[in-house]
């Protein structure tokens, strides 16, 4: 599975943006998928994670009520909604497929990893 995120950027605090994650490959369903992020000087820590048909979905307290983490597997594409954004949330965010089926927030669950888009939340 290969992995490419998309649709960081720039938000004024208080906004929202949506980023996306494109996966190939005709397995997609089979992934549990999650979102990470990794702010400047720390470690890589876990935002989101959703299972293989969205029955279940896990959210990191910080990000919990704010952020919703989706799937369309028609489309091969995992989706994180985040709204109410905060200086704090600034980072890059990866998103992540684990080779089978369940729900995982520790980063070595999972074993495909895309390259990162940069989310920058700023006045």
């Amino acid at each position: 599975v290969q992995l490419q995120a998309f649709r960081g950027g720039l938000v004024q605090p208080g906004g929202s943006l949506r980023l996306s994650c494109a996966a190939s490959g005709r397995t997609f369903s089979r992934h549990a998928l999650g979102w990470f992020r990794q702010a400047p000087g720390k470690e890589r820590e876990f935002v989101a994670a959703i299972s293989r048909y969205a029955s279940s979905t896990y959210y990191a307290d910080s990000v919990e009520g704010r952020f919703t983490i989706s799937r369309d597997n028609a489309k091969n594409t995992v989706y994180l909604q985040m709204n109410s954004l905060k200086a704090e949330d600034t980072a890059v965010y990866y998103c992540a497929a684990a080779a089978r089926g369940g729900i995982y927030s520790r980063h070595y669950e999972y074993d495909y990893w895309g390259q990162g888009t940069q989310v920058t939340v700023s006045a």
